[in-house]
């Protein structure tokens, strides 16, 4: 999994149509939504986790982070 979430990262790194606020945008929205999961004790997806690993990862391709 890990080979894809590296793939997948520099990808979206790369790709241009993408802004820096995007990332942003979409990182912040993913941690909200892992955050109320958390406070009301339900399970957070792994789906949400690997993305959420997924944009730090090209955030910090691109020197964001």
């Amino acid at each position: 999994m890990s080979i894809d979430i590296d793939h997948t990262s520099e990808k979206l790194a790369n790709d241009p149509r993408l802004s820096d606020y995007d990332f942003w945008r979409s990182l912040k929205n993913l941690e909200n939504e892992i955050f109320q999961l958390a406070s009301r004790k339900e399970p957070v997806p792994i789906e949400l986790l690997r993305w959420r690993r997924i944009l730090s990862s090209a955030r910090h391709r691109r020197g964001l982070a």
